[in-house]
């Protein structure tokens, strides 16, 4: 599919190392927006920025971590000097890390929590300056959530992830009642079975080998899937605002 009113855009993506980020920034490169790739590996964004460019593409590596105001901060001043405000800001950076809530693991539960929420909040506020800039000056402005079906479904274990997931389904909602009226696009998206690494991250050997059962059942969104979705929202005319799609595999459906 080809996706025209991508051209000339400025998108910044958190979470740019693998996955659905990195998916997506290859596609709206290719799309002919400039992209700047914000994550944590370095040499992967490195790798990336390089295979972008090798394409015709323009990208930009942007080391970040999102649990740090100061790192996000630092991306965001490094981002409007190479490329100048953005205009499109995928928010994709995340962590998945199930454990019985008996577990107790504090660990996970703040790691997920400065990631999957706090992250978010700190890169929407780090550009939301830009988008509001943008959607005044009368061009198409798009924040875009990542999220997950697991703010909806519960899944034993699974509980303060998918708590996280909801928060930012809210997140959405919320801020669409405030940015709708500047004109900013907020769109929600929430994948069902996904393959990505989330998955490798997890230290259960029981809700390991059930997250791999699944995949084993049934075949599985990919991460491009996900990235055809972001892309096809983002060029929809500006007074069209896709606010929420929900998407998952056909037999998980």
């Amino acid at each position: 599919m080809s996706y025209e009113n991508l051209s000339g855009r400025t998108a910044v993506i958190a979470g740019a190392a693998s996955g659905m980020g990195e998916a997506t920034a290859l596609l709206l490169a290719r799309n002919g927006a400039r992209v700047a790739l914000l994550a944590r590996r370095a040499d992967r964004l490195d790798t990336l920025a390089a295979k972008i460019e090798a394409e015709g593409g323009t990208a930009l590596a942007v080391p970040v971590d999102v649990t740090d105001s100061a790192s996000v901060i630092a991306a965001a001043d490094a981002v409007r000097a190479a490329f100048g405000p953005v205009d499109l800001v995928v928010n994709s950076a995340g962590v998945m890390l199930p454990n019985p809530i008996t577990d107790g693991r504090e660990d996970e539960w703040t790691r997920m929590l400065e990631t999957n929420v706090a992250g978010r909040l700190r890169m929407i506020r780090a550009f939301l300056p830009d988008l509001l800039a943008a959607a005044d000056a009368g061009r198409t402005a798009d924040l875009v959530n990542i999220s997950s079906i697991g703010a909806h479904v519960a899944f034993p274990g699974y509980a303060v992830y998918g708590a996280t997931q909801a928060a930012i389904t809210q997140l959405s909602a919320t801020l669409r009642t405030e940015l709708g009226a500047r004109k900013v696009r907020v769109t929600n998206i929430e994948p069902g079975l996904t393959d990505t690494e989330l998955g490798s991250h997890i230290d259960n050997v029981e809700l390991s080998a059930e997250l791999d059962g699944m995949f084993g059942f049934m075949e599985s969104l990919r991460a491009d899937d996900i990235a055809d979705l972001i892309a096809y929202t983002a060029s929809r005319p500006a007074h069209v605002n896709l606010r929420q799609v929900v998407v998952l595999p056909t037999r998980q459906a």
